[in-house]
């Protein structure tokens, strides 16, 4: 009997430590995503680090977590001024954009069993996902609230660039989870 209490002692202890380590890894990779868009105003490099932080947390934290972080990086990029002001009707699409992203390569990993070239052809398909949600969502949005004069720049943010960002925000995050072992 006294056996029986002491397992199961250590798996509350076990279950607490994993739930706090789970906790502080959400809350360092949500910081860093929340500054990132205040200090790097470059869509060309915060893209790929919004990216893959995105993707480690899926597979640091877990999809639900990923799911909820996937909505700061467009508010934190407006408010720091890496999106302008006038883009703010696009935010709630580049906050779906991102979702989808992380829904598709939770999907692909789940139904192929974490294997790498799961992880790639995840990684493809969210990213050209990702990228004609974007393009097809914001060319709509933007002729009918954008000035005609601002939307070949909103063109072009929301366009091809956003699967190279997204497909280079993978291989990065790629690299640290085989460094730490998640793939």
């Amino acid at each position: 009997m006294n056996n029986i209490k002491i397992q199961g002692a250590l798996r509350v202890k076990t279950l607490n430590k994993v739930k706090i380590l789970a906790l502080v890894n959400f809350l360092i990779l949500g910081g860093v995503l929340s500054i990132i868009p205040f200090y790097i105003h470059a869509q060309w490099i915060a893209g790929p680090m919004v990216n893959a932080l995105l993707i480690l947390t899926l597979f640091v934290v877990g999809a639900r977590e990923a799911l909820i972080l996937s909505l700061v990086p467009s508010l934190m990029a407006l408010s720091g001024g890496l999106i302008p002001a006038v883009l703010a009707p696009v935010i709630p699409f580049i906050m779906l954009s991102n979702i989808i992203f992380i829904y598709l390569i939770d999907r692909f990993s789940l139904m192929f069993k974490n294997s790498d070239r799961s992880y790639w052809i995840g990684l493809f398909v969210a990213s050209f996902s990702k990228f004609i949600f974007l393009y097809f969502s914001v060319n709509i949005i933007s002729k009918l609230l954008i000035k005609q004069e601002l939307l070949a720049n909103v063109a072009q943010m929301m366009s091809w660039t956003q699967f190279f960002t997204a497909f280079s925000g993978g291989m990065i995050a790629f690299i640290f989870l085989k460094f730490i072992k998640r793939i």
